[in-house]
């Protein structure tokens, strides 16, 4: 085995970037809540970026490494250690065998990813890893991972003891990734009018762009539940059930609004009056309950060209790190 959990947290799941393509059967995409920041944690250890990855909520789990391994975490902020030493996010590390993985204490952010070098050995369901919970099935047999779970890596021929230095318990490789411009002002998310954009009241309309509303507790990856002024259609409309997406912001008969995250519903049927830009959504994955969000109109051109570049850099980002990874081995 390649690492076993010592002590679950809050919901460590397998994750990756969604499964597409079944929402006519009613399985709906599911997959990491922050794709960026799983795309990253896979692109740094030189896998490819639709592998498998640990998707860990605060409180974090306990992994003891059962043999030398190269990781990388990235998302939220939870402080991680190995062996009580403090280790970086959005950078390779190389850990030693029988080494813990801690995660002893909140800084920022929602949630983070763990990926290792190979990727996890387990089987897809519907052509994706990520675990649905609701269906048990997926990830490491469709649950949460809990205590005395062992999960496997896939085979690989880099030799990491031999980058490990005397006895220390890691050793950090020397590139890493800036990720300022992806974060930048967390509370602002981005987004473009939905259909039923219009049906909103001018007042209402105003309502959404000027106050900030708070992500109530009982939000989670199916969706986050907005507390903040009420708002109201201009005419009544009769919906019938239609299609709805990560990012989705629908209309409550209460006035509030919820959007939908990785886990939503296939279709819906309340208002769907805004859309969450793509390039924003990792922003929204990093909010927490009780966390506020201002809502800002933005032009489809520059949605667009946000989602465009933050692609480019993926790909720049993957030819760098298997170009060090290749020259560290050699």
């Amino acid at each position: 085995m390649a690492f076993s959990i010592i002590k679950p947290g809050l919901l460590d799941t397998i994750q990756d970037l969604g499964r597409h393509g079944f929402g006519n059967i009613g399985v709906n995409p599911g997959g990491a809540m922050d794709v960026y920041a799983a795309q990253v944690a896979n692109l740094l250890v030189g896998n490819d970026q639709h592998e498998a990855v640990i998707e860990i909520h605060f409180p974090g789990p306990q992994i003891l490494f059962e043999q030398n391994t190269l990781i990388a975490i990235t998302g939220a902020n939870f402080s991680p250690t190995i062996n009580d030493e403090e280790i970086p996010r959005w950078q390779p590390v190389v850990v030693r065998k029988n080494t813990v993985l801690h995660f002893p204490s909140l800084v920022q952010g929602g949630r983070c990813y763990l990926s290792v070098h190979g990727g996890y050995c387990l089987k897809k369901w519907l052509n994706s890893y990520s675990t649905n919970l609701k269906a048990g099935a997926g990830g490491f047999a469709g649950l949460a991972l809990k205590k005395g779970d062992e999960l496997p890596f896939n085979e690989n021929t880099i030799y990491f003891a031999g980058l490990l230095k005397n006895e220390s318990n890691f050793e950090t490789l020397p590139w890493r990734v800036n990720t300022e411009k992806i974060y930048q002002y967390p509370h602002e998310i981005g987004f473009l009018p939905g259909r039923e954009w219009e049906c909103l009241s001018p007042s209402s309309k105003n309502a959404l762009l000027e106050n900030n509303f708070l992500i109530h507790p009982s939000s989670d990856r199916m969706g986050y539940q907005l507390k903040g002024s009420p708002l109201a259609l201009e005419r009544s409309v009769e919906l019938v059930s239609s299609a709805v997406s990560f990012g989705t912001v629908q209309l409550l008969p209460s006035g509030q609004l919820i959007v939908l995250m990785a886990d939503h519903q296939t279709t819906g049927g309340y208002p769907r009056i805004a859309h969450v830009v793509t390039a924003h959504l990792p922003k929204l994955a990093q909010l927490r309950p009780s966390d506020t969000i201002q809502f800002k109109l933005m032009d489809p051109i520059l949605a667009e060209q946000l989602l465009l570049s933050r692609q480019k850099e993926l790909h720049i980002l993957q030819r760098s790190c298997m170009d060090h990874l290749n020259e560290m081995v050699c």
